[in-house]
């Protein structure tokens, strides 16, 4: 196989990370021994994503994606993260050099078809602090931080900021029509977030749910068994936070990103990218300097726990084909 082939074939793996409302916003070119990754601004969210820092950390999720696929055909990269000042929308370019691929990174190819992001509540048995510290370390690797809310009371101020977000982004203007147009795409278009893939919030809930709140939802919530106390689950928090709040440190949190997602993923835990905490510039700010006391700057936070006894197993949803996301050589 030519290494042109090679390239292909782990584009097509990259293109299964996860993405903002699955906006899918990258483009690739591909060379003779390397592959450029470019922000697509076309799928820019402006209400939802108004300074592109979740359209740039979903492209560092295909990033990372992309090194574990390149890392599983046995090559090792070299990769040139932001390489043009004069163009923000090339965000890296990856180089196949001599080398062989990083074995860490090769075992985790088989989690990228088996990730599925989990809307619905999850169980009530508790994340172990050894997977915790796990996951966190993966994170460090990516020069991201990640931090774990797990005092009772640090957690109900995050929820509580969580739920400020949302009510404040349900009314801003623009938001309402940009969420429903990537909940309601049109047959074939290979994006946006499904029906299929959104649950309702269970009922009988003592806290209230941290997930982002769709028009339409269409996944059953697992079943409750009577007497086992209310729905809420044991479900971690993890901050994502960088050094430098650019580019590139949205790049790199969304390499870290994938790099958690996929090892959670292999070890049998569910997730959840939430961006929605931190969209919202006053409670971003909360955040980072109230409730986690930090010099850091919030990213992301991501939801973690064991999948709920008798969840169905979640739909694959759609990707767009390769050919409409490369750039010409």
């Amino acid at each position: 196989m030519s290494a042109n082939a090679n390239l292909t074939a782990a584009i097509e793996h990259a293109l299964r990370a996860p993405s903002v409302h699955n906006t899918q916003p990258w483009r690739w070119r591909i060379h003779p021994n390397s592959v450029e990754l470019h922000a697509d601004w076309t799928r820019h969210l402006a209400w939802t994503d108004p300074d592109r820092r979740d359209l740039v950390i979903s492209c560092g999720a295909a990033l990372h994606h992309l090194r574990v696929a390149l890392a599983a055909q046995q090559f090792a990269v070299r990769v040139d993260r932001l390489p043009d000042p004069e163009n923000q929308a090339h965000l890296a370019t990856i180089t196949l050099v001599p080398g062989a691929g990083d074995p860490e990174a090769a075992a985790l190819l088989p989690a990228i078809d088996q990730r599925r992001t989990e809307r619905r509540r999850m169980s009530h048995r508790a994340v172990p602090a050894e997977a915790i510290a796990t996951l966190t370390e993966l994170a460090r690797g990516e020069d991201t931080l990640v931090l774990p809310v797990a005092a009772p009371a640090m957690r109900s101020e995050l929820d509580t900021a969580l739920i400020e977000a949302a009510r404040e982004q349900a009314v801003a203007p623009g938001y309402a029509a940009e969420l429903q147009l990537w909940t309601h795409r049109y047959a074939g278009s290979g994006d946006g977030v499904p029906i299929g893939s959104v649950a309702t919030p269970p009922p009988g809930l003592v806290h209230s749910s941290p997930l982002r709140q769709f028009p339409s939802a269409g996944l059953p919530q697992p079943r409750h068994p009577a007497g086992t106390g209310p729905p809420d689950d044991a479900a971690e928090l993890l901050v994502f936070a960088t050094k430098g709040d650019d580019y590139l440190s949205w790049l790199r949190a969304g390499e870290a990103l994938s790099a958690l997602l996929l090892t959670a993923t292999r070890l049998g835990l569910a997730t959840t990218p939430l961006s929605q905490g931190v969209e919202i510039a006053t409670v971003r700010r909360e955040i980072r300097r109230e409730i986690l006391q930090v010099t850091e700057h919030p990213q992301l936070i991501v939801r973690v726990g064991w999948p709920a006894p008798g969840a169905t197993e979640l739909p694959v949803t759609s990707r767009r084909e390769l050919r409409s996301v490369l750039l010409r050589p």
